[in-house]
């Protein structure tokens, strides 16, 4: 697999000669405001993309399938909205049907449990985006296993370390783990996405294998930067194991 990060959580993945785009996030810096719950006045997104407009094009016309983990502005921006064709087949929770229906896109598969798209697997998973009151506040959210022939790569999507990920990491054993990382923090209990300590756990727990860390530096909720995990890391002597990619990099495994 060929996986390009684009920003935030928004991958490109290039699988059996097809392109899955993965929670979009495509408007330019500043476009959807601040957040909630929050002190920050910063407009999010933080920092613009890193392709010009024509790129952009070239992107969408690669893109065979939508996959959606949860409906938040981060990972469902109002310039993805208004861009992608409504025909175009998107993958997602059974919960955000509703509104995608609302938005006129047409193709909606919801993914209970296991679906084939040219091939490939895509199972979904669970998570928690955060715990007590601000879990209850951010949803429900879902992560996938992608499985093709003998690679199978886990997205956890935005959760932190919990039950539901060692579920997942038993039962599908993956070759590469994409983490939503950040210790993303609202004002209302503790964070909602993996920390470094969190990301430190599942490394431990997860021997011998690498993963990525994306969800970073894009908006105001972050809390950690490439550069704090990976003085983290180095200090734990688990560097060499963490791919971190900068916006734009592509990346195999």
């Amino acid at each position: 697999m060929n996986i390009r990060l684009i920003r935030n959580a928004t991958l490109f993945i290039c699988i059996n000669k097809k392109g899955i785009l993965v929670d979009p996030m495509l408007g330019p810096k500043g476009s959807f405001g601040k957040f909630p719950w929050t002190d920050s006045k910063l407009k999010n997104p933080l920092v613009d993309l890193p392709l010009t407009e024509r790129d952009l094009q070239i992107l969408i016309k690669q893109t065979d399938a939508i996959l959606l983990t949860h409906m938040h502005p981060d990972h469902w921006d109002s310039k993805a909205q208004g861009i992608l064709s409504r025909e175009i087949p998107i993958y997602c929770q059974p919960e955000d049907m509703p509104e995608l229906n609302r938005q006129k896109f047409t193709n909606l598969t919801p993914v209970n449990d296991t679906v084939i798209f040219e091939g490939i697997t895509i199972i979904r998973t669970k998570g928690k985006h955060g715990l007590g009151e601000i879990g209850d506040l951010m949803g429900k959210v879902s992560g996938y296993v992608i499985q093709y022939q003998e690679e199978t790569l886990y997205l956890t999507g935005d959760t932190i370390w919990c039950d539901d990920v060692i579920d997942s990491l038993d039962k599908y054993s993956p070759d590469f783990i994409i983490i939503n990382g950040g210790g993303a923090k609202f004002n209302i209990g503790q964070h909602v996405t993996m920390d470094k300590f969190d990301i430190k756990t599942l490394l431990e727990y997860y021997p011998g294998h690498k993963i990525a860390i994306v969800h970073l530096e894009s908006v105001s909720p972050s809390q950690e930067s490439r550069k704090d995990l990976i003085q983290f890391l180095s200090d734990h002597n688990m560097v060499n194991r963490v791919i971190i990619p900068d916006d734009g990099d592509v990346f195999t495994f």
